[in-house]
């Protein structure tokens, strides 16, 4: 495969990172920290990627602080549909593969079944509203795009839900986590490997891309200190007694009819967490 120049926005976050980490031979990417690039700034985004003439931008950058969102609307809104407008712009002008990171919380989380790619979206946050108009500039603007959703990401050294109950573990006693909400814990390195795949088959379209099977945030933080074997309880708790500015969906959890027609699947949550706590990709 020829050599292709990515940009990859937000490279100093967790996804970020992982891409870089598990970057192919044909990709010369150009990371683009948050400090490089104000994606809530047309000119800055034109000014850092319109020189660079990209085949592909992984467009990682985003505010993914559910609960700061819910705070701060505005600025949720500036980054995670704003952002991606000027982002899908710029892709358009330089005839870039657009490959946009989106997430399952564009759900209501009231269905009984996983969501799949052709499922309606209809968010209970601001985080999953800002998310979803972010996906609608992509589609609108940059008629090469692929729109990636993903649950519950997190890598062994960023801040993440499990760096936070190791950290917790060896603070406390006992960790009182959700039983009754649901989603799909992700290695990054894992989603990493499988977005550079779609980038090299050059597809468009929406895909859910996720580690297979599903746990609730009781069950993700019991596999952590079990498989870290920490002595510490956990115990659940509902989401009724954990109060938070947003609400998140109940059922977070995805699955794809577009991604394995591809060949594309990710392996189960439970040995993606085992290969990330014990430092491999």
């Amino acid at each position: 495969m020829a050599t292709k120049r990515v940009v990859i926005t937000g490279a100093n976050g967790q996804l970020g990172q992982a891409l870089q980490r598990t970057c192919p031979e044909w990709a010369e990417v150009i990371p683009l920290h948050r400090s490089d690039c104000d994606v809530t700034d047309p000119d800055a985004v034109a000014a850092q990627i319109l020189p660079l003439q990209p085949a592909i931008i992984l467009h990682c950058a985003a505010w993914t602080n559910v609960d700061a969102c819910e705070r701060d609307p505005l600025q949720a809104y500036r980054i995670n549909a704003l952002g991606v407008q000027h982002v899908a712009a710029i892709a358009q002008r330089v005839g870039a593969h657009l490959i946009m990171i989106s997430t399952n919380y564009v759900f209501d989380g009231e269905s009984a079944e996983p969501y799949h790619e052709f499922a309606s979206p209809h968010p209970i946050n601001v985080y999953g509203w800002s998310k979803l108009m972010g996906e609608e500039a992509a589609r609108a603007l940059c008629p090469h795009h692929t729109i990636v959703r993903t649950a519950m990401l997190y890598d062994r050294t960023s801040r993440n839900f499990v760096t936070t109950v190791l950290r917790l573990a060896r603070e406390q006693s006992v960790l009182r986590m959700v039983y009754d909400q649901f989603g799909n814990p992700t290695f990054t390195d894992d989603l990493a490997r499988a977005l550079w795949t779609l980038a090299s088959k050059g597809v468009y379209g929406t895909y859910h891309l996720v580690n297979s099977g599903h746990a609730s945030w009781y069950d993700w933080a019991r596999a952590i200190v079990q498989i870290a074997d920490l002595p510490v309880a956990v115990e659940p708790i509902p989401a009724s007694a954990y109060q938070r500015a947003a609400r998140p969906p109940r059922n977070g959890v995805l699955t794809s009819l577009a991604a394995p027609a591809l060949g594309i699947t990710l392996p189960d949550w439970e040995d993606a967490l085992r290969r990330c706590l014990r430092g491999e990709s």
